[in-house]
């Protein structure tokens, strides 16, 4: 992952918000962790679903900024005929089952196929049933809710403004950093939010490639669902309360940071 580009990329928000969301994010899990000691809160189910699901979310967002934003401002300046296509191609999760991504997942990296028999043989590298192929789905899942607000955002940017900064000397690569990523930094806390939390609630890309692995691959989703299935309803309901109270607390930095904008 290219460090130094997604520390540009946080540092152009004022007063680092960003940062400030994704500490508040790192505060709340070491929260739960915290509070699962005490007495009163060893009465309620195993929260380590909810911290993987924390840590999901918040290693997608990540790499969705270091990905996704450079690919909105390509998509955005681009006038190729294609460009209708590639948007559509990008727009696919929104529409497609998740089963679906899922399965096509579990076809092409495991074992029984040739790129993923030699992932795993020559380089050691196995996305399914792993944490490391959750990020992967949850991130290609997550693609459209980043890329299509922060697009939206590079494309309100008026051309001669960019056109004023290469004319001034200044080379492509700063004219996004420097210019364009400032300028739309509403869209990209827009984006890291809206995939933050979609990535969070996350069931079928989840279940269908990694599994039910108890801290690892068994977010607070699962867990969910594996309660409604033994007709657990109290546990069920904490597990839908954590991850309702996860969500808002996730976002609402973030908007109102927003609005106050």
């Amino acid at each position: 992952m290219n460090t130094r580009l997604l520390r540009i990329l946080i540092g152009t928000c004022r007063n680092r918000k960003l940062i400030q969301i994704f500490g508040f994010v790192q505060d709340f899990s070491l929260l739960v962790h915290a509070i699962s000691f005490l007495p009163l809160f060893r009465l309620m189910p195993d929260l380590s679903p909810l911290l993987v699901s924390l840590r999901l979310a918040a290693t997608t967002v990540l790499v969705l900024l270091v990905v996704a934003v450079p690919f909105a401002y390509g998509l955005a300046l681009s006038k190729h005929r294609l460009k209708p296509i590639i948007e559509s191609l990008v727009s696919l999760p929104i529409a497609l089952p998740p089963t679906v991504l899922g399965f096509y997942f579990l076809y092409v990296f495991g074992r029984g196929n040739a790129v993923g028999a030699w992932l795993a043989n020559t380089l050691d590298i196995q996305f399914v049933f792993s944490f490391t192929g959750l990020v992967l789905g949850s991130v290609v899942y997550g693609l459209p809710f980043m890329v299509q607000p922060v697009k939206n955002g590079f494309e309100s940017i008026p051309l001669e403004v960019l056109e004023n900064a290469i004319l001034d000397g200044a080379t492509r690569s700063q004219v996004f950093l420097r210019v364009a990523v400032p300028i739309a930094r509403r869209s990209l806390l827009t984006g890291s939010a809206l995939a933050f939390v979609h990535s969070l609630g996350e069931f079928g890309v989840v279940m269908m490639i990694g599994g039910n692995i108890a801290g690892e691959t068994r977010t607070a989703s699962i867990a969910l669902y594996d309660a409604v299935q033994g007709l657990d309803y109290s546990t069920a309901h904490i597990y839908a309360a954590l991850l309702l109270g996860a969500a808002l607390l996730s976002a609402l930095p973030a908007f109102r940071w927003w609005q106050q904008e």
